[in-house]
């Protein structure tokens, strides 16, 4: 019989496209590893991250809240010491709290209830990547080099860097079970992978070497046929009405394969340390992502939107002995995994002490008939000039804001997305009861004041605290340390796309 605390191995990495996995029906993607941890766990179907972009949604997920309550509009926002995360409840619960990989914390503390952390994070713990929705045209954007410049490389910062988070925690699970310290324990392991840019090592590149890479399913659409946030999203990356060879899609595809890839064999050296420490049996994994990837679907890119592509993510929880082999059907989202881990460490009681979060306990959804549920998702960052939301609920999701008409999907009817249907009478009632609780749920108006108002106190902060001598926020670093990672000294871009090139 399992102990009564299980230990927690979480697993997370950046913008995976749950639909580029084969549990949920590639035909081309090759991770075993993965397949196995489904095979033998609860797979659920359907879902979210609350918010399509990296910051925002570690946020959200790590305290079990909307992005918007919490103050997490974008990259660059603080997350606040005073917000309780999973790592707060699960020590509080008795357990041994460990970080290794990125979480993207902006702000002083680095910590947020990890008792210890083995790696920095790969991305600035400053306010640089601050937004301006007084003045959008310096946004840092990604652009067509993630096309041009795509393949298969001999390394990259984000390889390295993925590297050392994977080391480090495995040696931390041999320390575990070399310690005398016998609490039940929490470890996350969070990598930068498959984010783009759009390259893998040689190795995971020739694993795809014959296989039929397939195109997008939906090309790359026209202007007219865009809905405006996407327009907004496609001219800021020069990707608008903007021819690109075949070849580049299908290389570009081809080394985000091979990324998932690198990122499966991780997830296997991780099983097998946690197996040789002989801590396999009462340790349930947690597998997710903070969003998705768009992958070219209609000639579209990374993420920041809440189509199928960018706002779905894998989720499969492992658990022998405690949860049986399933897939499950009921809708979920990452505000859900702090109920969750709780569920496993405190009992299906556990009532959070503090604020109310947002998301259910997962274990109530195992081995049952679906549950109908709203799930909500968010963007307050760049590209928009004020608060856009979204609601899934049933097969219906419902998109409104930013000065936007309004969108409305039937995913059953409509899986790909291309039917608008908040115009057709048919769905006038379903639309008016959206509208509703959208206005029940979020106060649009107060939000773009707050967001406002913390943009333009970052900008000052950010831009007083690099005159005279640098402080770092960064863990364990100093201003000015040579780290090889992105410290916001030069373009995003230009730091990505350095890569040692492959010479086979």
């Amino acid at each position: 019989m399992p102990q009564k605390q299980p230990n927690i191995l979480f697993i997370q990495t950046d913008q995976l496209l749950a639909q580029a996995l084969r549990i949920y029906g590639d035909p081309v993607c090759l991770t075993p590893n993965l397949d196995k941890l489904a095979r033998d766990g609860a797979v659920f179907e359907t879902a979210y991250c609350n918010f399509p972009l990296c910051g925002p949604s570690r946020y959200s997920m790590a305290s079990g809240q909307l992005a918007s309550r919490i103050s997490a509009y974008d990259n660059a926002a603080e997350f606040s010491s005073f917000i309780p995360t999973y790592a707060h409840f699960l020590r509080d619960a008795g357990y041994q709290t460990c970080l290794s990989g990125k979480m993207h914390f902006v702000g002083p503390d680095q910590l947020h209830g990890f008792e210890e952390r083995l790696t920095p994070d790969i991305y600035p713990a400053d306010f640089t990547w601050t937004p301006n929705w007084e003045d959008t045209s310096g946004a840092d954007a990604n652009d067509d080099r993630a096309l041009s410049i795509s393949g298969p490389c001999a390394r990259t910062a984000q390889i390295d860097y993925d590297n050392e988070a994977c080391f480090k925690a495995e040696r931390k699970l041999y320390d575990i079970a070399r310690s005398s310290d016998k609490r039940p324990f929490f470890l996350q392991v969070s990598f930068t992978h498959p984010h783009d840019p759009y390259l893998c090592l040689q190795e995971h590149w020739d694993r795809y070497e014959g296989v039929d890479i397939p195109m997008p399913e939906i090309a790359s659409l026209p202007r007219d046929a865009h809905d405006p946030h996407s327009v907004r999203l496609l001219e800021l990356v020069g990707m608008l009405d903007k021819p690109y060879p075949e070849e580049w899609t299908l290389r570009a595809r081809r080394a985000y394969y091979g990324s998932v890839s690198y990122i499966d064999d991780r997830v296997g050296d991780l099983l097998r340390a946690l197996k040789a420490a002989d801590l396999a049996d009462n340790t349930v994994i947690i597998f997710t992502s903070d969003h998705g990837e768009m992958f070219g679907e209609r000639g579209m890119w990374f993420k920041r939107t809440f189509f199928e592509q960018s706002l779905r993510i894998p989720l499969i929880i492992h658990a022998p002995g405690r949860i049986k082999p399933q897939r499950v059907e009921t809708l979920a989202s990452l505000v859900d995994l702090v109920p969750t881990f709780m569920g496993f460490a405190a009992g299906s009681n556990w009532v959070p002490p503090v604020d109310a979060l947002d998301g259910a306990d997962l274990g109530m959804f195992l081995g049952v008939k679906t549950k109908e549920r709203s799930i909500y998702a968010e963007y307050l960052s760049d590209m928009v000039t004020s608060p856009q939301m979204m609601i899934r609920r049933g097969s219906m999701k419902f998109i409104t804001g930013s000065g936007d008409p309004d969108l409305l999907f039937d995913l059953q009817a409509d899986p790909k997305e291309l039917n608008n249907v908040a115009t057709d009478e048919t769905y006038s009632d379903q639309l008016q009861a959206f509208r509703m609780e959208a206005l029940k749920t979020w106060d649009r108006d107060q939000m773009t004041k707050d967001i406002l108002l913390s943009q333009r106190r970052r900008k000052f902060v950010h831009g007083a605290l690099n005159k005279g001598k640098r402080t770092a926020w960064e863990f364990e670093e100093k201003a000015g340390d040579n780290t090889g990672w992105y410290r916001g000294r030069t373009s995003y871009n230009d730091w990505a796309f350095e890569h040692l090139p492959s010479r086979s």
